[in-house]
């Protein structure tokens, strides 16, 4: 019996340490993820070539001129994926990737055409044949899954956002 209790002691020790941790690491982790991919991307169209005027966005992002739609994109994925590093203004970012990510599915990453569940399944990979009309949404898939995170649970305790919400926000109230 005082094997089991010494072993539930340890188990309860070790789970206050993984709590405890649980409120920064996996936020931290998610977030320089996020942020290493989507700089990346945006790094290259501020050094590439505008090549939205070739894609047909949906609406209401046809609306937009393609140099515009380039600008708003690379800006987002730069400075969205700074402020998103240092856990700054978390949540709008987050959901801008989010809406960026989504446009770009339905632009570049979707099937040119499926009519069945198994074609549309076709396009979960990765790949770098655009021509095929097979789609490749995998890679942007796992960036929304990442992002969800992020928007409703905040950037986490090693954020500015906590400071700001913990020294700032809070003395006001």
């Amino acid at each position: 019996m005082q094997a089991i209790t010494k072993l539930s002691a340890f188990y309860q020790a070790v789970t206050q340490v993984l709590n405890g941790i649980g409120t920064w690491l996996p936020q931290t982790i998610l977030r320089l993820f996020i942020a290493w991919e989507f700089s990346e991307a945006g790094f290259e169209k501020l050094h590439g070539t505008n090549w939205f005027a070739d894609i047909a966005f949906p609406f209401p992002f046809n609306l937009l001129p393609p140099d515009i739609s380039w600008a708003v994109a690379t800006f987002f994925e730069i400075i969205g994926a700074a402020a998103i590093a240092f856990g700054l203004a978390t949540r709008f970012f987050a959901v801008s990737l989010f809406i960026l990510t989504i446009v770009a599915i339905a632009s570049v990453h979707w099937p040119s055409e499926w009519h069945s569940l198994g074609e549309l399944l076709m396009g979960y990979r990765f790949s770098d044949k655009a021509g095929d009309g097979l789609g490749n949404y995998k890679l942007p898939l796992i960036y929304l899954i990442a992002l969800v995170p992020l928007i409703f649970s905040g950037a986490g305790k090693f954020s500015v956002d906590y400071l700001l919400h913990k020294y700032v926000y809070k003395q006001r109230t």
